[in-house]
């Protein structure tokens, strides 16, 4: 364990609160000190949902150590259950009270409350976030659909052909990146194949709906990080077959749709023929001929930075540098992944390692975590945020899927524009200097013959704000190459304050210093 700054996953009983979070109907209680409890901060703030999180902490206190903390822990659960009165009850520890060895399940099941109770072991200092998210999410399937459970020789019995195929949708959680959206855009397009859509879980999934999963003729793991154990469980017990191509991207959506169809024994061909998505001609139009061959690092969960990466090489014609995931569970995939590129994976939690790479390879653009947006913004490189852990801007009021053909269109969006404004840039940098392109020459529908103070036509304001100041002050050449710094839309501006800064003053020559204070003066 280590101390730092950032960090991509969060111990596991926050993977806990994303699964309890997004469920109806249940309520986790949470064996912590005071100092653990930021469930509200993390929901409430950074994903703006519109109500607190179904979770109760003993917040017990140092006092409290040398007394009975397991008596604090009981009348918690106690006291949540006939505050909220939820239909099922999840029970664990924070990394800190995992020390103390007060056994919550035990305590919790000893209670006999009416409703089930799920005990939760996460190892705190051992695993992290994704882990207890998945773990959580397969004690709760386990719990719920296990004594609905087939004989073990049971043999799953073919589907009525004249009934819709069903499925279930496994993985999207609270605190995921884009999954309330990502369900809107697979659920319309299943509904479009001929396929319904018997749950969807954890997201806005009850105990009952955890309870009849087995009754979907097959499942979908949207988010292998969370799906994957519960989605092999089902499989196992309920003979369900499980698809795991994730829908990001053209090709990687068409291949879904064609392996749902091939399961659900249906005929795709109309939905495959009538594909509108827009990523394609887009990056084979000619505006976006001078990104092929762009080098691209990219960093995230191993779900979308595989996929990301499949997307620069195969429909955007990127070339992918870096290929990294803080998934360790995972770090197989990267790898086998990161072969087809001739790259080495970089598998790591620590986002110092990251920078150092960025550091080392210069990519042009950097797909990855909102730490590695950061970091591409001290780099000055554009950047993209393609995965979790996320901040409040990455939870959109928009609608902005990234699976399905939809998100591809986002993801074009998202990934592309960052380029066209760097491309700005510098074309901005490569013209400064251009006889008709600065802000000394006057607009070219005037003509040659146009007085240059038509170029800027706040000059009379400025002449009245400060009289004579252009005839009287004088620049100094630092600080005339400072100005040209400037991009030359708002050079006017800036000469303008800082000359009128100099004036009232009675400095009458503008050196560098007198350049930043004005620029310090008028930021107020």
């Amino acid at each position: 364990m280590q101390l730092t700054l950032w960090t991509y996953e969060g111990p596991p009983h926050v993977g806990a609160m994303r699964i309890a979070t997004a469920m109806r109907g249940a309520h986790y209680i949470l064996h912590a000190p005071q100092g653990d409890t930021y469930a509200d901060l993390l929901f409430t703030m950074i994903e703006r949902r519109n109500q607190r999180p179904p979770v109760t902490y003993t917040t017990f206190q140092a006092r409290d150590l040398g007394s009975d903390t397991a008596h604090l822990f009981k009348t918690a659960v106690r006291d949540a259950y006939e505050r909220f009165k939820p239909d099922i009850v999840l029970v664990g520890a924070s990394c800190t009270a995992e020390l103390l060895q007060d056994d919550p399940g035990g305590l919790a099941l000893a209670l006999d409350l009416p409703v089930p109770v799920v005990p939760l072991e996460l190892p705190a200092y051992q695993k992290k976030e994704n882990w207890g998210a998945a773990e959580t999410f397969y004690r709760l399937v386990r719990a719920c659909t296990g004594p609905h459970a087939p004989p073990a020789n049971w043999i799953r019995p073919e589907r009525n052909e004249d009934a819709r195929p069903c499925c279930n949708l496994l993985g999207p959680t609270a605190l995921g990146f884009r999954h309330r959206d990502d369900v809107i855009e697979i659920t319309g397009l299943l509904d479009r194949l001929g396929v319904d859509v018997h749950c969807v879980a954890p997201m806005g999934a009850t105990s009952d709906d955890l309870s009849r999963l087995g009754e979907a003729d097959f499942n979908i793991a949207l988010y292998p990080e969370i799906a994957g154990p519960a989605a092999q469980w089902l499989e196992k017990t309920f003979r369900q077959p499980c698809i795991k191509t994730i829908p990001i991207g053209v090709s990687a959506t068409r291949e879904f749709i064609i392996q749902v169809a091939e399961i659900a024994k249906i005929d795709a061909s109309a939905l495959l023929a009538s594909e509108s998505c827009r990523l394609p001609w887009y990056s084979r139009s000619v505006d976006s001929n001078y990104l092929t061959g762009k080098r691209v690092f990219i960093f995230g969960d191993a779900t979308h930075a595989i996929a990301a990466a499949r997307i620069c090489k195969e429909e955007l014609g990127f070339t992918v540098v870096g290929l990294g995931t803080y998934s360790r569970e995972f770090a197989r995939d990267v790898r086998d992944a990161a072969k087809a590129y001739d790259i080495e994976a970089l598998i790591t939690d620590d986002y110092l390692d990251v920078e150092a790479k960025l550091h080392e390879l210069q990519p042009e653009l950097v797909l990855g975590t909102q730490m590695e947006r950061h970091i591409a913004k001290r780099l000055g490189v554009p950047s993209a945020v393609i995965s979790a852990p996320v901040h409040v801007q990455d939870f959109p009021a928009r609608y902005s899927p990234q699976m399905g053909f939809e998100g591809a269109n986002v993801i074009f969006d998202s990934w592309v524009h960052p380029l066209m404004m760097g491309l700005e840039e510098h074309l901005l940098a490569m013209f400064r200097e251009d006889f008709e392109f600065n802000d000394s020459a006057a607009p070219s529908h005037l003509g040659p013959t146009a007085p240059i103070s038509a170029a800027d036509p706040f000059a009379a304001n400025s002449a009245n704000d400060a009289p004579n100041a252009a005839t009287l002050i004088s620049w100094a050449s630092e600080a005339e190459s400072e100005l040209k710094k400037i991009p030359f839309f708002v050079r006017g501006k800036a000469r303008r304050n800082t000359e009128r800064f100099a004036a009232e003053r009675g400095v009458s020559t503008v050196t560098l210093e007198t350049l930043y204070d004005a620029k310090a003066h008028y930021a107020r």
